[in-house]
């Protein structure tokens, strides 16, 4: 018996991070200007960040090339929930053919993402995505921070600290979609997201943003009192 083997096409998503930035914004009677997404987080860092989360989500999705970013795809949270749990599941022989199953259905919907396209993941990365090829990451550098600090580091020193990973693509071959959401779902899991499949995920370097600093009543600008990290990778 043989089996005729249909590659996939997949096209590529704009560049989204040229259309956006500088980024220029009028908040009340407050104007400014920043040049790349890694400056809005040296800012937040630093507690120096007039922009809002509000501000920044606004004109993201107002942006025509993230309106094509997300009208390109047709899966939701839901789905994305399922295709994780599923390719995790190990036991279960019933089950056992939906994780290639799914992968190929997403992939199917999946582009290549845009050369030097910026991304973020608050936290610690997980360990099985170099494995799995497969994490959610965030286009907004606010909801990065955030959930960042709700998964703080323990380290040997048993000083916690905040890991925020800046992504950058550096490869053609870096397959994904940004997950649309409807209007109940919490503003964290917006502007997500998901990387599909690469070659390569290398850590470029590693530096500190901030000392521990006073925990403010503004959630925008939120200093934990813990050191910050900025991790920098490449996605190939």
């Amino acid at each position: 018996m043989s089996f005729i083997i249909v590659a996939m096409t997949h096209p590529k998503l704009p560049l989204l991070d040229s259309s956006l930035y500088p980024f220029v914004w009028q908040d009340s009677d407050m104007q400014g200007v920043v040049d790349s997404p890694q400056q809005i987080l040296y800012m937040i860092a630093m507690g120096n960040q007039p922009l809002s989360t509000q501000v920044y989500q606004e004109q993201l999705y107002a942006n025509e090339t993230y309106q094509q970013w997300i009208n390109f795809t047709v899966f939701g949270r839901y789905v994305q929930r399922s295709f994780a749990a599923f390719y995790r599941q190990s036991e279960d022989s019933f089950n056992s053919n939906m994780p290639d199953l799914l992968r190929h259905e997403l992939m199917r919907h999946a582009q290549y993402l845009p050369m030097t396209q910026t991304l973020f993941f608050g936290g610690e990365l997980p360990r099985t995505a170099r494995q799995e090829k497969l994490f959610s990451t965030t286009l907004n550098p606010f909801t990065a921070w955030q959930q960042a600090q709700d998964n703080p580091a323990l380290l040997p020193s048993r000083q916690r600290c905040v890991f925020i990973n800046l992504l950058q693509i550096a490869s053609h071959k870096v397959l994904g979609f940004a997950v649309r959401h409807n209007k109940r779902t919490s503003e964290r899991l917006q502007s997500e997201v998901m990387i599909l499949n690469f070659s390569d995920l290398r850590l470029i370097s590693e530096q500190s943003l901030c000392q521990a600093r006073e925990t403010s009543t503004d959630s925008d600008q939120f200093m934990p009192s813990m050191p910050v990290f900025l991790r920098r990778y490449e996605i190939r």
